[in-house]
């Protein structure tokens, strides 16, 4: 076989053990899909009436569930890649890693492995908040191209916010760092354009929050579901991702070949 092909059986290899890891402890995932659905729960019908009513064109509780869908889907793909910081953390100090180096397989397949189950994960928790927003009341009027635009883009954020963790969690020897790392992720998108236009935010803050990461994602996927041209938005969105995609991959596999050395 050749070197991709044993990599990519590999790789397969540890998808399998990450899925039956998640079909064995589904806790874990039932509460990071929990944490989204109660935001938007919780946004929509306590603070939506009001918050609706103060959007641009806005008129109520139906116009906040427009708005702020998209920004609760960009904050389940946040909320599932933490959960792979606290996996490849676990895997790392209970000697897991150290045992599959032992072995003669493709090593940066343990890494792809986290990856590939967190688009599983993260996939289905997409659905169930999805399917959520749309018993509320959401109707998305994207066409095709709006929903492949939407699909690639949370695509692109699942896999730079989980090698990101994966990065987070090689770095914090010990689960319990590895679960707290990564929490700016849930936090920044309160800081962005999901909640609240920036233009109602004070001077400072709307900086901060037009200058993030979150808000050109948060606005690409809200255009693309709305039928709308995101315009500059999309280009900051795809730039954002890969720079914290290649950037995550290169310090993980550095810190993963670091420990393998040792």
């Amino acid at each position: 076989m050749s070197t991709m092909t044993l990599a990519a059986r590999d790789s397969a290899t540890m998808l399998g053990r990450q899925l039956k890891h998640l079909r064995r402890y589904p806790s874990l995932t039932i509460m990071l899909i929990a944490q989204p659905v109660l935001l938007l729960l919780l946004f929509v019908y306590v603070f939506g009436g009001t918050m609706g009513a103060g959007l641009p064109g806005g008129d109520g509780r139906a116009d906040y569930l427009d708005y702020i869908s998209p920004a609760i889907l960009v904050m389940t793909v946040a909320s599932v890649a933490l959960s792979t910081a606290i996996h490849i953390a676990k895997d790392a100090t209970e000697g897991i890693i150290d045992r599959f180096r032992t072995l003669p397989i493709a090593k940066a397949s343990v890494l792809t492995g986290h990856v590939l189950g967190a688009l599983v994960q993260t996939a289905v928790a997409l659905v169930v908040v999805l399917g959520v927003a749309l018993l509320l009341g959401y109707r998305p009027d994207a066409g095709p191209g709006g929903w492949l635009g939407a699909l690639g883009l949370l695509l692109l954020m699942t896999v730079a916010f989980t090698w990101l963790c994966l990065l987070l969690g090689l770095a914090a020897g010990s689960v319990e760092t590895a679960s707290n790392t990564p929490m700016f992720l849930v936090l920044l998108p309160f800081l962005s354009s999901g909640f609240v236009p920036t233009d109602t935010m004070p001077a400072g803050l709307a900086w901060v929050a037009e200058n993030q990461p979150f808000t050109p994602m948060i606005d690409t996927l809200r255009a693309c579901l709305a039928g709308t041209s995101p315009g500059d938005a999309a280009g900051w969105a795809v730039s954002w991702c890969v720079l914290i995609t290649v950037a995550s991959y290169a310090g993980a596999r550095r810190l993963f070949t670091a420990a393998r050395a040792g």
